[in-house]
């Protein structure tokens, strides 16, 4: 049931040393780079892609309970395990429980408790549905959306806390688009074949879980078509996913009356003092429009209607917590229709993530006290450091740009905060109230507790300790409101950190993906913010329009790769993480030529140290998908495919040719290759 936070968003000590998983009865430790994935049939200038992947493509297939399957599964699998075998150790009840293992084991216990959720039925959810029902007009709306944001429901729109894009140090109240079931805007407004049949088939989902929940087939049918209506209105006010990466169209800072002007027909000051925020006078509104088209409807629906609406929304977020057929119906529309799955995932996968988006930070706990250790933090600062000074040259050698930008750019870099593998501060769920025999309770009170703690930033200065994933997470980010990037120690493992390996295959691996992190700073999203994380233009007009040229041959080079039949990546949609992965390479190449000197390495395995370092960035997007998941991420993904972040990467790089002596005309060797960073 819990939402996402709508922003673009405690450890006193370090960590003892970090424990031997390979002592816990866990699955075979992830391998990094591997000679044996190397595809030899297939020439590396001709398809970079399959040279380096081949081997663990055929290897590999998706498995049945997964829509796709790459290294960073392969890392979150095992990641999962060590994560089971932490909470079904801390699931033991006894005395000598600390506070923390009794939380996240409780939790844990009683998502697994299949029998006492089959016995209690519908019952936990019962007075949700029967507070929804209770509404007698439309006069209750407000108080009703508020009371399942608190629950992390999307419905309607979001409402939440957010740093302020023209001044960083403070956090406004935000209010953004919401309320739909499918995965984007497009998927209600799109005419195609494909449209169709998704809609058709969530049409049916949501008629099918109506009857699940007591109604007759008739009533759940014309229930399905409300949502249905209500859903596409709302999609036709929501920006589109291009228009949401301009920070820009996302800034609509107004007061708070001046909001309420847009929708009056909503009660607004009802909903802010349901849903507990704080007195505020100003807030940004990211889309407008979208609260324009919500007057619309709340204009000309009856209670009846939003009754229907708001149940809806209800039962899709609990069905995972709820007895088998939810559970079976949710995954048959969102797991197989959507993405491909053949099969619903193991129940304690399932469990271990509930879990995790839970109470992150405490099974995070005691995540990196098993793994990452308090040298893990050094280790990474080195490598990070090493990074930094490679785009700093790159950015004083940059050819197109002016002094001016230039010094600006540096000032931008020199003001990049590292956060690495934990934060300094655990969050503190002690007033997070947990049962052992109550999982959809504990999912609601922890989202209740983090719709608590976001509404309570309002107004406040910004925490600029805070994380936004949790530990055990195989990922990482840059936020351009903090101006720092961010490595929980769940990425910082085989592939992509082995200190096994030599320099070249961690620099072309971790290192690519801190430079990616660090290019992010200054793509299409990230150039708009300085180095204090406010959004202002740091650059002279010139400087920008030939940003503006490099990045269109992004733009173009992109949209022209066939991800399935006839769908392409989207070229804009796709421009921040293309620019990135660009960027992160080369800087992770200069940072390794410079760590080798004039007098370069000898070959290891018959791979040069550059060869080496290409081969470990094409390996760890190695991934095989279903053909469903591919179209749905086309069209909400904004990264591209791995074939194309590896293949869209070399063949733009002059090294990529030199260290594999491509010829010219060679597939991987673009005759006019883009380049940004």
């Amino acid at each position: 049931m819990k939402l996402a936070p709508v922003a673009a968003l405690a450890l006193l000590a370090a960590p003892a040393a970090a424990q031997d998983p390979a002592a816990i009865d866990l699955p075979t430790r992830v391998t990094g780079f591997s000679a044996a994935d190397i595809d030899k049939t297939v020439q590396p200038c001709t398809d970079f892609y399959q040279y380096a992947c081949g081997g663990w493509l055929a290897r590999n297939p998706v498995p049945a309970d997964q829509a796709r399957w790459g290294r960073f599964n392969e890392l979150s699998e095992r990641n999962d395990a060590l994560l089971r075998t932490i909470l079904e150790k801390a699931s033991v009840a006894g005395p000598s429980r600390s506070p923390l293992d009794r939380r996240i084991g409780d939790a844990y216990a009683a998502c697994m408790d299949e029998k006492v959720i089959e016995e209690k039925g519908l019952a936990p959810l019962q007075p949700m549905l029967d507070r929804i029902g209770a509404a007698a007009s439309k006069e209750d709306l407000p108080a009703l959306v508020a009371y399942l944001h608190t629950l992390g429901v999307n419905a309607l729109f979001r409402f939440g806390s957010i740093q302020d894009f023209k001044d960083a140090t403070a956090q406004i109240a935000v209010a953004a688009a919401g309320g739909l079931g499918l995965p984007d805007r497009d998927y209600y407004l799109k005419d195609d074949a494909k449209s169709l049949e998704i809609r058709n088939k969530y049409r049916a989902h949501v008629t099918r879980v109506f009857e699940l929940a007591g109604d007759e087939a008739e009533m759940a049918a014309a229930r399905a078509k409300t949502v249905m209506d209500i859903e596409t209105a709302l999609a036709k006010g929501s920006l589109d996913r291009v228009s949401r990466r301009d920070p820009v169209k996302l800034y609509n800072k107004m007061g708070k009356e001046q909001f309420a002007a847009l929708a009056p027909a909503f009660g607004w000051a009802a909903y802010f003092e349901a849903v507990g925020a704080p007195s505020f006078t100003d807030m940004n509104v990211t889309e407008p429009a979208f609260f324009q088209a919500l007057q619309v409807e709340v204009r000309a629906r009856g209670a009846e209607a939003w009754r229907t609406y708001l149940r809806w929304h209800l039962l899709r977020a609990a069905s995972p917590l709820l007895p088998a057929p939810f559970v079976e119906e949710n995954f048959a529309f969102f797991g197989k229709a959507l993405t491909g799955a053949e099969e619903l995932r193991p129940r304690w996968k399932r469990c271990v993530e509930r879990v995790d988006d839970d109470l992150g930070e405490a099974l995070g706990q005691r995540y990196v006290e098993l793994t990452f250790g308090a040298d893990g933090k050094e280790r990474m600062a080195r490598l990070v450091s090493a990074l930094e000074r490679a785009l700093e040259k790159d950015i004083r050698e940059l050819p197109w740009m002016g002094e001016a930008t230039k010094t600006q750019a540096l000032g931008k870099l020199k003001g990049i905060a590292n956060k690495v593998g934990y934060p300094d501060t655990w969050r503190d769920y002690s007033s997070v109230t947990i049962f052992r025999d109550d999982a959809l309770g504990n999912t609601a009170r922890a989202a209740a507790f983090e719709t608590a703690r976001d509404l309570g930033k309002i107004g406040k200065p910004v925490d600029r300790g805070e994380w936004r994933m949790s530990p055990p997470t195989v990922n990482a980010y840059y936020q351009p409101l903090m101006n720092d990037i961010n490595f929980p120690a769940g990425i910082l493992q085989p592939p992509f950190f082995d200190r096994t390996m030599d320099d070249a295959v961690n620099l072309g691996a971790i290192g690519a993906v801190i430079g990616h992190e660090l290019s992010h700073g200054f793509d299409d999203q990230g150039r708009k913010f300085d180095q204090s994380g406010n959004m202002r233009d740091w650059w002279t007009a010139e400087d920008a329009k030939k940003f503006e040229e490099r990045t269109a041959c992004m733009v173009d080079q992109y949209a022209g790769y066939t991800i399935v039949d006839d769908v392409k990546i989207n070229g804009r949609l796709t421009l921040g993480e293309n620019v990135a992965d660009n960027g992160g390479v080369r800087i992770a190449l200069m940072a390794l030529q410079d760590l080798l000197g004039p007098r370069g390495a000898p070959p290891i395995d018959g791979f040069t140290p550059e060869q080496r370092a290409f081969l470990a960035w094409g390996q760890v997007w190695c991934q095989n998908q279903r053909d469903e998941m591919a179209r749905l991420r086309a069209q909400t993904d904004p990264h591209s495919p791995g074939r194309y972040r590896v293949n869209g990467v070399v063949s733009n790089m002059p090294e990529f040719a030199k260290a594999f002596s491509c010829p010219a005309g060679s597939p991987m060797v673009r005759e006019k290759p883009c380049r940004v960073w």
